[in-house]
């Protein structure tokens, strides 16, 4: 399958029209921070004709097929195999201290979930890996089998939210003495054994959480973000615009309340004029999160999660 049939990107509508005011100017440059098959960049090339595009993503293979996508574009298109929590330094290489348009769009990408071999989905059977950079860092088998039961607790209830980390934990640590864990329907099919009545009849699959958490974990997800949000807000010229797309409740939490503080007057009570150091660099373009359409969703399923931010630079940073 091409880059082009194998992905659908999430609220493109919205995400052009976000960004649009700023990447309009002659000479504007967009960095999409997470690349993927190159939908949201290929759309973005097409519709600001006079932008250049800086494109980021971990993954080699992600990066081989959205070069193909966008070879069309030729230099207009910079790919650079980077994550974004590395956002400072990419512009810094590239002589690039500020741009006009960021795009983050958040967690597991088409191909990673559609390529068996990598372990991210739990309704096939495949190796655990899921890393979204298989040169590098340990895999979710090697953190099953290795980290203490109540660091395993810890990841599960933080990044997954599970209730029952517990439980699962005390089976996995049961069955990984004999026989540690390599494939991920072993690891469904316990979680599955593992969790009471009541909890398998809400909420979709069962593994679904402890899924996402282990993506967390190996990947260092929130850690980058944690990095990234911030960087994007420094390096983001006066006028220029972020849009943000989260596919959990972890990842939306920390882009709003980057956003939030970003937006809000720092100024201490009771000054009779607010000095211009204390007031918002940022104007929120988004009241709260924006939702997709039913139309998306019922065209796109991957799309339901999805939430939307946005932000655009209204004052330059203090000397």
């Amino acid at each position: 399958m091409t880059s082009e049939s194998r992905h659908v990107p999430v609220m493109l509508q919205r995400c052009l029209d976000l960004l649009a005011p700023a990447l309009e100017r002659p000479g504007a440059v967009v960095v999409d921070c997470t690349l993927g098959l190159g939908g949201h960049s290929e759309a973005l090339l097409t519709r600001f004709p006079e932008a250049r595009l800086i494109g980021l993503d971990r993954d080699k293979e992600a990066l081989r097929l959205s070069g193909e996508r966008l070879a069309p574009f030729g230099e207009r298109a910079t790919l650079v195999h980077a994550i974004y929590a590395d956002l400072a330094e990419v512009l810094d290489s590239l002589g690039t201290p500020t741009v006009q348009g960021i795009l983050f769009d958040l967690g597991v990408s088409s191909m990673q979930l559609d390529e068996a071999d990598r372990g991210f989905a739990y309704a096939q059977d495949a190796p655990l890996d899921m890393r979204m950079d298989q040169t590098t860092g340990m895999s979710a088998a090697e953190v099953l089998n290795t980290y203490p039961p109540g660091e395993l607790v810890r990841i599960l209830r933080q990044y997954g939210e599970e209730k029952q980390a517990k439980r699962i934990v005390s089976a996995v640590v049961r069955e990984r003495g004999t026989n540690p864990f390599t494939n991920s329907a072993r690891l469904v099919e316990l979680i599955r054994d593992a969790l009471p009545q009541a909890a398998k009849r809400t909420g979709g699959n069962p593994a679904k959480r402890t899924f996402q958490a282990l993506r967390i974990e190996v990947n260092g997800e929130l850690s980058g973000l944690e990095r990234a949000i911030p960087a994007a807000v420094d390096r983001i010229a006066v006028g220029g615009r972020i849009a943000v797309l989260s596919y959990h409740s972890l990842e939306d939490r920390l882009v709003k309340q980057v956003f939030a503080a970003g937006a809000a007057n720092t100024a201490p009570a009771g000054l009779p004029v607010v000095p211009e150091k204390y007031q918002p660099k940022l104007k929120l373009l988004t009241r709260g999160a924006e939702l997709p359409t039913e139309e998306e969703i019922a065209e796109n399923r991957r799309a339901a999660p999805a939430r939307c931010r946005g932000v655009e630079r209204i004052r330059a940073a203090e000397l």
